[in-house]
């Protein structure tokens, strides 16, 4: 089922794991999807081919955001290609591992800079379209580890936090434009690291799913596409763990 069919989805950080996979999941429900990526260009052109092949638009921008005139250069680029955008998606982020007593503050800014300061940003940056789209929504990829804690982490920790107050905030000022907006976070999925975090970072190792598996990436994107759309409605300022249950809140 289509059921998204003439929705705009816009997803930041699109080109590999999760984000690819929330991307080929709005373009399997109908939707024209547009991506972002600061550095992985091809990877961002690869994904917009996979979208059009499900027979509907795709758009890759190049976008930092950390920065207010390249999100703005993303909101025009996406108003110009689709005139419309109903679902944002702040999937950018950083999860370097640094020990605290390493930790410089250019480390701490930069992880805080694209996952807390780029998601308002970015919601910022579009809300006029979200507010013009009647069916908005809001989606924010948080963290299991941001509450059960781990080592090496704070920086993500404290920016994984932060975006769920941004989000209860959002949900509280926007519900009166029609926009939801949710939290969704992940747990130990299965993806491919690169960089400065290609290896297995050390907090997985002290966790266990009750199913005995990792997540897939499409199992967090279909959370998030069913929170973009016409069955969730009246689902706002929430957080929704996709974690096989290696944590399970009271």
């Amino acid at each position: 089922m289509r059921k998204l069919e003439g929705y705009v989805a816009l997803v930041t950080g699109g080109p590999r794991n999760i984000g690819r996979a929330i991307a080929l999941a709005f373009a399997d429900a109908g939707a024209h999807v547009a991506v972002t990526a600061l550095s992985d260009a091809a990877g961002a052109r690869a994904v917009v081919e996979e979208i059009e092949q499900r027979g509907v638009k795709g758009l890759a921008v190049p976008c930092d955001v950390t920065r207010e005139d390249d999100v703005a250069r993303l909101r025009d680029a996406v108003g110009t290609a689709f005139g419309r955008l109903d679902a944002l998606v702040n999937n950018a982020a950083v999860r370097h591992e640094t020990p605290f007593g390493d930790m410089t503050y250019a480390q701490w800014r930069q992880v805080i800079g694209v996952t807390l300061d780029g998601a308002f940003l970015t919601a910022s940056a579009m809300l006029p379209l979200l507010k013009a789209s009647g069916r908005g929504a809001i989606v924010n990829l948080g963290g299991m580890s941001a509450y059960t804690g781990a080592k090496k982490r704070v920086h993500v920790l404290a920016a994984k936090s932060g975006l769920g107050g941004l989000t209860r905030g959002l949900a509280h000022d926007l519900a009166e434009h029609a926009i939801t907006a949710n939290l969704v976070s992940p747990g130990l999925i299965d993806t491919q690291r690169g960089g400065h975090s290609a290896k297995e970072p050390d907090h997985h190792k002290h966790h266990a799913t009750l199913f005995g598996r990792r997540g897939r990436p499409e199992e967090v994107a279909a959370m998030v596409t069913f929170l973009c759309g016409p069955d969730a409605r009246y689902v706002t300022g929430q957080t929704i763990h996709v974690n096989g249950g290696a944590y399970l809140p009271t």
